[in-house]
């Protein structure tokens, strides 16, 4: 038998917020105070999305990253090159001029490197916001866990490698925030996001479900359409980041939604009413999943056992702080249609989380099961 990853792998094998009394018009004007913003980052997934949000209000950023991931996206902003390890080539040469008011740090993985950026640009920046995972938390995840759940730790506070399967991730995300917070007391947000899904997607997890309900026949879905299933619209992400900024806010904070727990059965839904391609569902249970060592559907996690709490973290503390969701309906919607619209080079970007091969082997495997 294969080993199975841990959830924490497939998460990092990837990464509407307005407040209720504000509307998307409103989004769309310009801050009331605009901001200079450094993004660590910037070209991957969430980074364009943050860009894009900080430009509808008017905010003027910068990009540091070492310019190797589509550096052709926008040409008009303020670039800044380098690399996160102060030890490689330059380092952070490029950042030692200049002031902010914020930076938002999508980029970190090792708290030596996290812990260099922050104490660096501390006396010149009011506010750093660094995006972490809920993968940062202890495994296994506990039952409707919040932001005081137990942290993950590391054998070898030193280690700057994510291991074999990614044992090390969690860790190095929990160490990242202390060194964050380190350099920079009471001025730190730490985001703790789940899976990030939506338009621009380079994964392919939870694009691999619209993806799949749009190619038609019968359709293999684990689990049971009461599961509980939470996602983020990388949009939804990034406008509460801008937000974040605009307000200074500080603390730590589970980025997950929606507001209200959302089944699995709705996901599927949603996937397949995206597309006019006729399609049947074949539910196959959880339990018989979870036994499948080799087998690990994206997005969705066995309802049972040590992954039972993986997607029922609570998120009351960022939904107080101003994040707001769009429907997953439109997620689905806007994520097939963005995945069709692109470009033939552009889609090989997209690498989809689960196979042809695999799902008819799980088909094989439950019908030979039921037969008995």
């Amino acid at each position: 038998m294969k080993h199975r990853p841990s959830r924490r792998q497939i998460l990092q094998m990837g990464a509407a917020l307005l407040p209720a009394t504000v509307t998307a018009t409103a989004w769309a004007a310009p801050a009331a105070q605009p901001r200079r913003i450094l993004i660590l980052g910037g070209t991957g997934f969430l980074g364009p999305a943050i860009v894009e949000a900080a430009e509808k209000r008017g905010h003027t950023l910068t990009l540091f990253n070492r310019g190797r991931t589509r550096p052709g996206l926008f040409p008009n902003i303020e670039k800044r090159q380098g690399d996160r390890d102060p030890l490689k080539g330059e380092g952070l040469k490029s950042l030692e001029t200049g002031e902010w008011d914020a930076v938002i740090d999508d980029s970190g993985y090792y708290p030596r490197m996290v812990g260099a950026s922050a104490q660096l640009l501390a006396p010149r920046v009011k506010q750093y916001i660094y995006i972490s995972s809920v993968s940062a938390y202890k495994e296994p995840s506990p039952i409707n866990g919040d932001e005081d759940s137990p942290l993950a730790t590391l054998a070898d506070p030193k280690v700057e490698e994510m291991g074999k399967n990614f044992q090390n991730y969690g860790g190095l995300k929990a160490a990242c925030e202390a060194a964050a917070e380190a350099a920079l007391p009471g001025r730190t947000a730490v985001v703790r996001p789940g899976y990030i899904v939506g338009p621009d997607d380079p994964t392919g997890r939870f694009t691999y479900w619209p993806v799949r309900f749009d190619k038609g026949g019968e359709v293999v879905v684990p689990g049971a359409p009461t599961d509980p299933l939470q996602l983020i619209d990388v949009r939804d992400l990034a406008e509460w980041l801008v937000l974040m900024v605009e307000n200074r806010t500080t603390g730590k904070f589970n980025a997950l939604g929606p507001d209200k727990p959302m089944t699995w059965g709705r996901v599927i839904a949603a996937c397949q009413k995206a597309t006019p391609t006729p399609s049947t569902v074949t539910w196959v249970p959880g339990e018989f999943i979870a036994k499948q060592e080799d087998i690990d559907f994206p997005i969705w996690a066995p309802y049972v056992g040590d992954t039972k709490g993986f997607h029922t973290w609570q998120n009351r503390r960022a939904v107080q702080a101003g994040l707001r969701f769009r429907p997953v309906e439109q997620t689905a919607a806007d994520t097939l249609a963005w995945y069709q619209g692109q470009l033939k080079e552009e889609k090989g970007r997209t690498k989809m989380a689960f196979t042809p091969e695999q799902e008819a082997e799980v088909l094989k495997r439950w019908k030979a099961a039921k037969a008995g």
